[in-house]
């Protein structure tokens, strides 16, 4: 984040670094703010990235994208995504197919704490999926999206629909589950958009292009999401991340944000390693090279298990900014 000094100017020992002591009455904000005079390696990014997200969401005029892979959906994270969506923590969510997989399954049905070194050869035979550890019955997965998607796809077809977005896409799956679980109903009745630029990855997908063998004249054109992301970025002098894990959702963001200078303030949580030179485990630095994050941002990558930092970090800013337990929200922004 560009603390290095300039050549030439001594450097000024002025922060000890302090314990951390906790007892019964310690808070989550008091704990984070705490990790941030520790000396506590990532801790002090953690610290460091909960000052940044409370910039975020105090600012009415940013407009604040939030990308994540499928894999915390499937976890109980999900909840930390409802939760700031409801309380107009974020305008924008980018994401990958296995989220509207997960979220449409867990939705209906129900997924099971497991463990990492499970025998899969078991679990295959058995007919359960692991994913990490998460254990989900495959009858709690392929089976109820595809019902789910062959009901929706049809009632669409059937009232005219030929053409959608992504992101009108989501907006019909979460009408359609209208659950106060599901994270595409909340995106839908906070109007947040949700975009998934790689929408064929996945059983959603696999249901899509199913249906198309019959009806040919249905289909998700990506280029809808595109115009649509462009007049975001177009019309929002502000914007900010909240860059969960890597991949394509992250990219997205990032990319188009280059169109209007970059972004101007970032938390990045990753465990992807920086040195293989992917897009996952870049830091948040290399997009200042790309134009698309400002050189004048203030931003920071915690280097950490995204189900493990963000409660922490969701429950520090939720108790600074007295937003969370009772459901308050600052107002949507145009």
């Amino acid at each position: 984040m560009g603390h290095n000094l300039p050549e030439g100017i001594p450097l000024k020992l002025t922060r000890p670094v302090r314990d951390i002591r906790v007892d019964g009455t310690t808070t989550a904000a008091g704990l984070v703010e705490q990790m941030g005079r520790a000396g506590g390696f990532t801790a002090a990014k953690l610290a460091e990235a909960a000052d940044i997200l409370e910039r975020m969401v105090a600012d009415p005029r940013m407009y604040v994208f939030c990308s994540f892979p499928a894999c915390i959906v499937a976890t109980g994270a999900r909840g930390l995504l409802l939760d700031m969506v409801r309380w107009g923590w974020i305008d924008c969510i980018v994401t990958t197919c296995g989220t509207l997989d997960h979220d449409i399954a867990r939705t209906v049905g129900a997924y099971h704490s497991g463990t990492f070194d499970a025998d899969d050869r078991q679990l295959h035979r058995e007919g359960v999926y692991r994913l990490g550890n998460v254990f989900i019955g495959t009858d709690a997965y392929g089976p109820a999206i595809e019902k789910l998607m062959t009901e929706l796809l049809e009632d669409l077809h059937e009232a005219g629909r030929r053409q959608m977005s992504s992101r009108q896409l989501c907006e019909e799956i979460g009408r359609r589950l209208g659950s106060k679980d599901s994270l595409l109903t909340a995106a839908l009745e906070a109007g947040v958009p949700v975009f998934v630029p790689g929408i064929t990855d996945g059983a959603v997908g696999s249901n899509l292009w199913m249906f198309s063998q019959e009806h040919k004249d249905l289909f998700v054109n990506p280029v809808l999401d595109e115009r649509e992301l462009a007049d975001i970025v177009f019309t929002h002098k502000r914007t900010g991340a909240m860059l969960l894990g890597g991949g394509i959702s992250k990219h997205h963001v990032i990319w188009w944000n280059q169109f209007k200078d970059g972004l101007d303030l970032v938390v990045s949580i990753t465990t992807a390693m920086e040195a293989d030179g992917s897009l996952s485990g870049a830091r948040v630095r290399e997009a200042v090279s790309w134009g698309k994050v400002s050189e004048r941002a203030k931003y920071v990558t915690v280097e950490a298990d995204i189900t493990l930092a963000l409660p922490l970090l969701v429950a520090a800013v939720a108790e600074r900014t007295a937003k969370g337990r009772k459901g308050k929200a600052r107002a949507r922004k145009g």
